[in-house]
């Protein structure tokens, strides 16, 4: 039992960088197509929404609709980006191209496996969250002072939207699973969180059920320093991004023991 659950666990601290530099090397290779299709869905929203909706609605919570909007996409990004690349590519590498079987017959566990996936789906999170911000502040949506602070909180939203989309892979027999978790989880928070119109426009169940979305506390640490201004209950917001970030972590690193030794 206890070689088991170390089997489960990662073997050291760095061990985790062999799987993430070859998920790069693999990466870097469509790089272009595969930056662009991360960010066309929130740049759609951005630009879309934004010039569109933004001329009818006008102004929210002090700034224009399509700033307040722009803070809601650069998390928005980096949930997308980060569980896209779990919920397809990783599922792919662990269950149809052997990638799983061929480490794990190196001195990796399988703890490690987890830890270098969930580490590269945050860093294509960084990757789409970081240009969203950039566009942001280039087009005047956020204050540039606001991007060192916004990155590490881009990368913190990627990392658990990966662990959390783990435990979906886990447990899904096939490709066809994924459409209820993104119908069903991804869809929904992208409206019940604050990314496109303000929390406190919901009903009071749903703004209660809002606190604890890992989309709203990040959009929380995230919109009120791109519009200029401090944000609230910092610690209680990473706090809750780190909770999504390590505890799913240790229930997928289980769930996959138990499902590779079928």
């Amino acid at each position: 039992m206890r070689e088991g659950l170390a089997a489960a666990l990662p073997a050291n601290a760095w061990n985790w960088i062999a799987v993430w530099r070859r998920n790069y090397l693999a990466w870097k290779k469509v790089a272009f197509a595969s930056l662009l299709g991360t960010l066309a869905d929130p740049m759609i929203y951005l630009f879309g929404l934004g010039t569109g909706l933004g001329l009818m609605v006008g102004r929210v919570e002090g700034a224009s609709y399509i700033a307040f909007l722009a803070a809601g996409m650069v998390a928005t990004g980096a949930m997308t980006a980060s569980t896209f690349e779990t919920i397809y590519a990783v599922f792919s590498r662990m269950r149809d191209l052997g990638t799983w079987e061929a480490i794990l017959h190196t001195q990796l566990t399988l703890g490690d496996i987890v830890l270098g996936e969930l580490a590269w789906a945050a860093t294509k999170a960084f990757l789409a969250g970081t240009a969203i911000t950039i566009v942001a502040a280039t087009l005047g949506y956020a204050a540039w002072t606001s991007v060192p602070y916004v990155l590490p909180v881009v990368a913190l939203t990627g990392f658990a939207f990966a662990s959390l989309a783990m435990v979906v892979i886990a447990l899904a027999p096939s490709y066809h699973y994924f459409i209820f978790y993104q119908t069903l989880v991804i869809t929904p928070m992208l409206f019940l969180s604050g990314a496109v119109f303000p929390v406190g426009q919901l009903p009071g169940a749903f703004q209660r059920l809002a606190a604890f979305s890992p989309l709203a506390n990040s959009i929380d640490l995230i919109r009120p320093v791109m519009l200029g201004h401090a944000a609230d209950n910092v610690g209680l917001h990473i706090g809750a991004l780190c909770m999504y970030a390590v505890l799913p972590f240790f229930l997928s690193a289980a769930l996959f023991r138990r499902r590779l030794m079928r």
